[in-house]
């Protein structure tokens, strides 16, 4: 394949020997431009993946002067192999980790009783959250923040109790042979960067730039004494911001290029993609390849389906399972698994240590949270679908799911459809638009209120993940909406909220 202008233009800017930010739009080829421009240099280089499939890809479009790996896999050569014994551990119960910690009892914040069993996991989940950042000790700021105490009062009392035993969990993770918290992967790649590792390379190579966690970043841009520095990503894919990733591409201190021609889709699909990448401020738009017809329009036998919502992507998977459909969820079903049973225990009068719903004592209590709550508004599916089905017919149909390889649809979240591609595809009906504004058009009737950055960007992804044909029922709305037709209505866009809602 002949490189594009732009291709070219990375080449130059590499070769130059400058810093890089690289814009990559979806299906632009990014992993290409980065092959080309390590095949047409002697130098010594390394991959940063994003996971272990994409390195594995990598090794083999690469020359072999460039090493593919994931920051993990460097983590465990550098310190990780000290820790294999730990790391084959037997899994055990967040409450006896606690209890090993010093947590034996219940504590009450606020009107809320927080037991054991909740403290400890807790704490746990402290210890993992200071793994994903670049600071140096665990503080408040890495407790995660519970439903129903989001006050920051409230929030700032269960720091103040947790924080202790994050740390002493996280000096007992130091010790190589033996301790009482479960270690895994992210333990190692943390010490490692406490060490503030120098990586032997000529350049680096960071793919997936948008969605990489601070400590990975840290120890990139620690590299920039000795090596050339290239990230590549598309800041409108940065759409996991909810679980500690970060786009590091904006702010970056080199070249900035882009890559726009997509080889994915055609003319239309590029449109509508602009349109979202448009209310998401982003920094690029696309240009379709005329050589792929993408068409816009219904499709009655799509490959996926994707939706907004783990609990949306259940309700799809049962609906078509019902239609005698052999179904896959992207991922897996043991998510949704463990949310059921943590349904069917509050139901029947149990708590749960379910981390999203460990504070609730009944299930009336979160159906009243999710109704009325607005922090508890993205529940509200996983109640409708408990409600409507029943926890035991979730069980039964997660526990008929097929393999992707042997299923007719694969339904899948958009956040899991990331990176992935199918001939066609429909959106589900729970990317539902924003709630009206106060303010009102020519005729009285209200317009729309604004659309969350991260929501346009969550769009972009799903509408970009088709090759042949895309059905957009659930996003149709934007047809209607304000931002989707800025030259129509009597406004300009008006911000995006911030704020991304699994």
């Amino acid at each position: 394949m002949n490189p594009t202008d732009e291709q070219t233009a990375a080449a130059d800017a590499f070769h130059a020997g400058d810093h890089l930010a690289l814009q990559a739009g979806a299906g632009t080829g990014k992993t290409t431009t980065l092959a080309l421009l390590a095949r047409t240099t002697k130098r010594r280089g390394r991959y940063l993946a994003y996971n272990r499939a994409i390195a594995q890809d990598a090794t083999a479009r690469f020359p072999r002067t460039v090493q593919c790996k994931t920051a993990h896999a460097l983590a465990y050569a550098a310190v990780g192999h000290r820790y294999t014994r730990r790391l084959n551990a037997p899994r055990r119960p967040a409450w006896q980790t606690g209890h090993a910690l010093g947590i034996t009892k219940a504590i009450r914040i606020g009107n809320h009783e927080i037991s054991q069993k909740a403290l400890s996991n807790t704490t746990l989940r402290t210890v993992a959250s200071f793994c994903h950042t670049a600071e140096d000790t665990i503080t408040r700021h890495h407790v995660p923040h519970l439903r129903g105490l989001e006050d920051a009062k409230l929030h700032s009392e269960l720091g103040a109790h947790i924080v202790p035993f994050a740390r002493k969990a996280w000096a007992d993770l130091q010790h190589p042979d033996d301790g009482c918290v479960r270690f895994d992967h992210d333990h190692y790649l943390k010490i490692w960067a406490l060490t503030r590792p120098s990586i032997d390379a000529d350049f680096l190579l960071l793919d997936e730039a948008q969605d990489t966690n601070p400590v990975v970043e840290q120890i990139f841009l620690n590299q920039r004494s000795h090596a050339q520095l290239v990230m590549v990503g598309d800041s409108a894919q940065a759409i996991y911001h909810w679980r500690g990733a970060k786009d590091v591409m904006t702010g970056f201190d080199g070249t900035h290029l882009a890559l726009s021609q997509s080889f994915r889709f055609g003319p239309h699909l590029a449109r509508e993609a602009n349109r979202w990448l448009h209310i998401a401020g982003a920094p690029i738009r696309l240009t379709g390849t005329p050589a792929v017809p993408t068409e816009l329009g219904p499709v009655a036998c799509p490959d996926a389906v994707l939706c907004r919502t783990n609990a949306g992507a259940m309700a799809q998977a049962m609906a078509l399972m019902a239609g005698g459909h052999r179904v896959a969820l992207a991922g897996g079903g043991d998510g949704l698994r463990a949310l059921a049973l943590a349904a069917q225990d509050l139901k029947e009068g149990r708590r749960t240590t379910h981390p999203e719903l460990l504070l609730f004592p009944t299930w009336g209590e979160l159906q009243d949270y999710a109704a009325h709550d607005p922090a508890g508004r993205d529940l509200q599916p996983l109640v409708d679908l408990v409600d409507k089905h029943g926890t035991d017919a979730i069980l039964e149909a997660v526990a008929s799911l097929a393999p992707e390889q042997h299923a007719e649809v694969t339904v899948s979240t958009a956040h899991k459809a990331k990176g992935r591609e199918w001939a066609r595809v429909r959106i589900a009906d729970d990317f539902t638009p924003p709630k009206d504004s106060d303010q009102k058009d020519d005729n009285g009737r209200a317009i729309p209120g604004p659309i969350d950055d991260s929501e346009a960007r969550l769009a972009y992804v799903a509408v970009t993940r088709t090759r042949q044909r895309l059905d957009m029922d659930g996003l149709s709305w934007i047809d209607h909406h304000p931002d989707g037709n800025p030259t129509a209505g009597n406004r300009p866009r008006m911000p995006g909220r911030h704020g991304d809602q699994r």
